[in-house]
């Protein structure tokens, strides 16, 4: 631990500003101060932070002992003293070797610098001497702000005791959010998982860091950020937070810096500036004469007399990016004769005040060709490759062409040409901000004139945004390119219905033609409409190219794309939640699997669905390539393994054997066996050849969750809900070693392809990571048995670990809702993944060691790029599983819950759709109306439950405390009481008129999955994971009775009308009797052949109706256990069922997305209830552009072929 103690020229320093203070010795407030600092508040805690005691700052004042260093530095802070003014030189020299972070973004390349020597001493002082919190550089676009910028801060860190140095450019208007988060991720080490959720409450946690550490943070092009338009420096609507960042800045006190490069000041900051204040700004002027003249010099050689050169310098202001675009000009057009140029270019016909003016007057000097590539450039905003560039015209150009154009814009300084290993390509090509922003500026005026007045020529060759794009670009071109040409339509003709009354003007009168000629039009107008929020419902694009619309989570009800060409769009998926990804060994392909049944295969640079491959008949828990990437294995809850062709998706074999659903499979590095992981606590082992179970592995006590062979095959692991990993001799199937230090269940291991060197060190070495509800990752010598290290910091279960393809990285997916990347060699977190809005239950690393795939539980998969943790492509789901059905007590309304995050309403008699209620954030699990009908209460996996005006529809009580998903909730019979039940293991009973919850009923060992009051209201049942019943006396939270003959999870359990029979299903596939309040276990109900998700018993309690994975609905006569009737009708899993209170129909919810009426006499369904699909209507007959998977995916979503 590093260590500090003061000079005697410190000591003296020390005892006068303790004086200036005015405090005594004792006072309290020091250690107070310095905690504060440190990130402790006295008053909320009551508690100081580490190092800070009255011991530390007695030895402090003294000097005669060091301290520690961070205690040190706080104590010099509450004095206002630099510690390394204070600090004995000697002891400073431990800090010698500190190696700071230095995250230096996109931030240029400066190696050719030329001048600014007065104005890098004027700002380095300004940072170094005199500790200024906050520093603007301002000056026009060109000016040379971002390149001074990056010299001062190279310096600056030679010289400096920085902690870290952070470069983000603005250029691409972030939210605030999204810096905040990033900045506090970084200057944490990763540790702050749960952030703030007010923007005040993120920006002083990111404070508490800079007071704890100096740091040096740059944002370069703040004007992106600022209203163009408006008053000098005002922000544009949304991005107001930063200007609450930058005065939190400049008015806290910290030890940090903040250097800000803009075209304006932004506003509020000039009132803290001063020549004695820590806030200053400095403008930037053009270079001198002789600086402007070695810039030519880099261009080639030029002919001028002294005063030629003052006068070119001069006129053009000395703006280094002018300079650079004049020289191009003259040495190109005028043999470097600067006097011939300043004779055809006299200064009375050209008055240098922007860049913007020299970048007009140049632009139109371009080639059609070159202006087409200069849009292109702009439009893609991150460096872009030549084979990229060709793809983008419509009218295909030859490499010559563009070459010799790309060529010539380079020489003229309008694009600049690098070599970028993150861009994967050698070559890539881009824009200087201010050149960007210009051309951006040109394409939304010539867009606006050509709609406005109906001739289209850049509307038709130029994507405004591409549907294809990563998120993150996608967004920016939303936000700077399609977002201000609809303000500019909508104030010239008045409303968005106006501008869809021109676009489709435009549409028709290209209807038929070419795609040669129509190029990007109506893709162009299809995402303009729908940024303009226009309901485009029964809009006719038949006929048409569609290229480039980006039509996820776009309602198209009716919409006609009758023979039109749909390439390169993007549509909504009809994903469930999906459960595991992996990707093929070239990173080309990724399959995915879900609680659809489903395994779908993906290719991963475009997005598109190749292959829907359809067989397994319940929930597709893991799925995995073979090593060749020939064969795809998968398995599930429905027992079952199969092999798939991965060229056409066919089943060619289909494994069974294990007696309980499978959570994993995992390929020999030969290919030629595969091990399964079950629930029936064994491992299998296969010859994918024949199909037959070579060998049982037996030892495990509870579920197997997961199986991993290790590099070499000759060794595989395996880890289970009985918190063990085994590793076995694949050879002779004996258990060699039991590691045992996890404290829950481990969910996932993997072997590292190739252990870190530091971690491993002589005799036999090789490393495999687990990760475990116990919120540890572990990593393991998996020879020797010795756990190497644990990672800490997720706040939840961790589900998934993947390697790195060289082992050097490891990532994380957390019940928390992030992913984690941590460093195997320093052993530290070095960036978390966030976006995510549920439990991400897998993760995947990409054999190029790009690209991590994550998917979560809120129906999304996404791609992020590791390096930058910018979300590359999100592929969404939806569907709109009918989960929970009640009816009214009154029987005039029936309620579906849905993972669509809405409850909705029909008319029970009718049929009719009423309403909808959205509140909730995530899937509805639970519903219950009160005894009088006029409230519903909902139950959801975003942890709440909410409380509804039947009438009105409006949520008024949000009850709040659970810490995890709520499966269930129940009234009271009186109506009086809710009582809800969780995955955090608990039931809780609320007094709903006041929101509080006044008792927790603790006991069960697994999630809560369903709850029962008894009718007279004395006794509340429970269901469990952990397969039992827990009944309980609700008021005192006594568990009274367990019942346990189940023999897996319990979702349902509810109580006959009289409360003398209990009945309870499982996903053990069978319903059982109880007598009560005895406990005396009745009968067994089977016939179902997979899940038994709910039951429900008639009012007058003679019959009971059950719901299964098996797609069915049953019939039960309680007295006889007797089968009386088999609904069938549902397509899909059936995960619910009601009474309607007169016990002459029963209602199921099901996957299907529709909610069925059944005769309970005769077993047949009445009616059918089904909402508007996302695109129900939609006609696609003779579409092009689309795999046979994705038009099967938009017709489960509505869609008519």
């Amino acid at each position: 631990m590093a260590t500090l103690k003061a000079s005697q020229q410190g000591i003296t320093a020390i005892k006068q500003a303790r004086i200036a203070q005015g405090w005594s010795v004792d006072d309290f407030r020091w250690l107070e101060s310095a905690s504060e600092i440190l990130g402790v508040s006295w008053q909320e805690n009551g508690v100081l932070a580490v190092g800070i005691s009255e011991g530390t700052w007695k030895r402090f004042l003294a000097g005669k002992n060091p301290i520690n260093a961070d205690a040190f530095k706080a104590y010099c802070q509450v004095l206002g003293l630099n510690w390394q003014e204070v600090a004995e030189i000697a002891l400073k020299k431990e800090f010698s070797s500190f190696h700071p972070l230095i995250d230096w973004g996109d931030a240029p390349d400066v190696s050719f610098f030329y001048g600014r020597q007065a104005e890098i001493q004027i700002v380095k002082q300004w940072v170094v001497q005199e500790k200024c919190r906050l520093i603007t550089l301002l000056g026009m676009g060109g000016i040379g702000k971002t390149t001074l910028c990056v010299k001062v801060a190279q310096q600056i860190v030679e010289i400096q005791d920085f902690a870290c140095l952070i470069w983000r450019s603005l250029r691409n208007a972030p939210p605030i959010e999204d810096i905040l988060v990033e900045l506090i991720q970084v200057f944490s080490k990763q540790q702050e998982t749960v952030l703030p959720v007010t923007l005040s409450g993120q920006i002083s946690l990111l404070l508490k860091y800079l007071r704890a550490s100096p740091c040096l943070l740059i944002l370069d092009n703040v004007e992106s950020i600022l209203q163009p338009g408006e008053r000098t420096g005002s922000y544009q609507v949304g991005y107001e937070g930063y200007g609450e960042l930058f005065r939190c800045f400049a008015e806290t006190f910290h030890q940090s810096c903040l250097i800000l490069t803009s075209r304006e000041k932004p506003q509020g900051l000039a009132r803290y500036e001063g020549e004695s204040l820590p806030v200053r700004s400095l403008q930037l002027t053009g270079l001198a004469e002789t600086e402007g003249r070695e810039l030519f010099g880099l261009k080639g050689k030029f002919k001028a007399s002294e005063v030629e050169w003052q006068t070119l310098i001069s006129r053009y202001g000395g703006n280094p990016l002018a300079l650079k675009i004049v020289a191009s000009s003259i040495h190109d057009f005028f043999d470097g004769d600067v006097c011939q140029f300043l004779e055809i270019s006299p200064q009375s016909t050209f008055i240098f005040d922007d860049i913007r003016d020299l970048l007009d007057q140049q632009f139109y000097r371009l080639t059609k060709l070159e202006q087409q590539i200069m849009f292109w450039v702009a439009i893609n905003r991150e460096p872009v490759s030549l084979s990229e560039l060709q793809t983008d015209f419509v009218i295909s150009v030859s490499s010559p062409e563009l070459l010799e154009s790309l060529s010539s814009l380079q020489r003229r300084s309008f694009i600049q040409q690098s070599k970028d290993a993150k861009f994967s390509v050698s070559t890539v090509f881009t824009q200087q901000p201010v050149v960007m922003e210009y051309v951006i500026n040109q394409i939304i005026e010539k867009i606006y004139d050509e709609i406005v007045n109906q001739k289209i020529d850049l509307f038709a060759s130029h994507a405004l945004m591409k549907a294809q794009a990563k998120d993150y670009v996608r967004e920016t071109q939303i936000n700077l390119i399609l977002q201000p040409i609809i303000n500019q339509l909508t104030n010239q003709l008045t409303s968005s219905e106006n501008i869809y009354v021109y676009l489709n003007q435009v549409l028709s009168s290209f209807r038929g033609k070419s795609a040669k000629e129509t190029g990007y039009l109506a893709g162009n107008s299809l995402n303009l409409l729908h940024q303009a929020q226009v309901d485009i419902s029964g809009c006719d694009f038949s006929g048409l190219t569609l290229w480039q619309a980006y039509l996820q989570g776009v309602h198209l009800h009716d919409v006609n794309f009758s023979n039109s060409d749909l390439s390169r769009c993007v549509f909504t998926e009809t994903l469930g939640n999906i459960l595991s990804a992996n990707f093929n060994s070239d990173g080309k392909l990724l399959a995915t699997c879900d609680t659809d049944c489903n395994v779908r295969i993906w290719e991963v640079e475009t997005g598109k669905l190749l292959l829907i491959c359809q067989g397994h008949y319940n929930w597709v828990r893991f799925v995995t390539f073979s090593p060749n990437g020939d064969i795809l294995a998968s398995c599930g809850a429905d027992h079952q393994i199969k092999l798939w062709n991965v060229q056409d998706g066919i089943c060619i074999k289909t494994l069974s054997g294990h007696e309980h659903e499978i959570f994993s499979v995992a390929f020999s590095p030969k290919a030629n066996i595969l091990a399964s992981a079950s629930g029936d606590r064994t491992i299998k082992i296969w010859d994918i050849y024949d199909g037959n179970c070579i060998k049982t592995l037996t030892g495990h006590t509870d579920w197997v969750r997961c199986v991993a062979f290790s590099p070499q095959g000759e060794i595989l692991a395996s880890s289970g809900a009985d918190h063990k990993i085994k590793l076995w001799d694949v050879e002779t199937g004996e258990c060699v070693q039991t590691l045992s230090e996890h404290q829950n269940w481990v969910r996932s291991i993997v072997f590292s392809p190739n252990p870190p060197a530091p971690l491993i060190k002589g005799g036999k070495g090789g490393m495999l990571a687990s990760a475990s509800g116990d919120r540890t990752i572990k990593i393991w010598n998996y020879h020797t048995g010795e756990c190497l290290k644990t990672y800490r910091g997720h706040t939840n279960s961790i589900y998934s670990v993947a390697f790195s393809p060289g082992g050097e990285i490891l990532v994380s997916g957390s019940g928390d809702r992030t992913v984690k990347i941590w460093d195997c060699k320093t052993h530290t977190c070095i960036k978390t993944l966030y976006k995510q809005t549920n439990e991400v239950c897998c993760v995947a690393m990409s054999p190029d060691n790009q690209t991590i795939a994550c998917v979560s539980l809120d129906q999304t998969m996404r791609l992020w790029d590791y390096r930058s943790g910018q979300c590359l492509k999100t592929w969404q789901g939806n569907t709109d599983w009918a989960l929970p059905v009640k009816y009214s007590p009154n029987n005039q309304i029936l309620a579906s819950g849905s993972n669509d995050k809405t409850i909705k309403l029909w008319d029970s008699e009718t049929g009719n759709y009423l309403r909808s209620l959205q509140g909730h954030s995530d899937f509805i699990y639970g519903i219950a109306f009160s005894p009088d009908g006029q409230i519903l209460a909902s139950a959801s996996t975003d942890s709440t439950v909410r409380l509804w005006t039947v009438n009105t529809g409006k949520c008024f009580q949000i009850l709040q405390g659970h810490t995890d998903w709520v499966y269930a909730v129940e009234y009271h019979p009186n109506g009086e009481i809710i009582a809800s039940a969780s995955a955090d293991c608990t039931v809780k009973i609320w007094d709903w008129h006041t929101g509080k919850c006044f008792n927790t009923l603790i006991g069960h060992t697994d999630k809560i999955l369903g709850i029962s009051f008894s009718h007279d209201g004395k006794i509340l049942a429970s269901a469990s994971a952990d397969q039992t019943v827990r009944i309980w006396d609700w008021q005192t939270g006594n568990c009274l009775k367990i019942f346990s003959a189940h023999a897996d999870r319990i979702y349902g359990v509810i109580f006959s009308q009289d409360d003398r029979i209990l009945a309870t299903c499982s996903t053990d596939q069978t319903i059982k009797l109880w007598q009560f309040p005895t406990g005396k276990f009745l009968k067994t109900l089977t016939g179902h052949k997979n899940w038994v998700f709910s039951i429900a018993f008639s009012p007058d309690g003679n019959t009971l109706a059950s719901a299964s994975h098996d797609q069915t609905v049953r019939i039960w006569d309680v007295k006889t256990g007797e089968c009386k009737h088999i609904c069938v009708g549902h397509t899909h899993l059936v995960s619910a069922i009601n009474f309607s209170p007169g016990g002459k129909f029963i209602a199921s919810g099901s996957q299907d997305q529709t909610v069925r009426i059944w005769d309970i006499n005769t077993g047949e369904s009445t009616r059918i209830l089904i909402a508007k699909r996302l695109y129900e209507g939609m006609r696609i007959t003779g579409v092009k552009g689309l795999t046979d998977a994705t038009i099967l995916t938009l017709q489960a979503l509505g869609a008519v072929v």
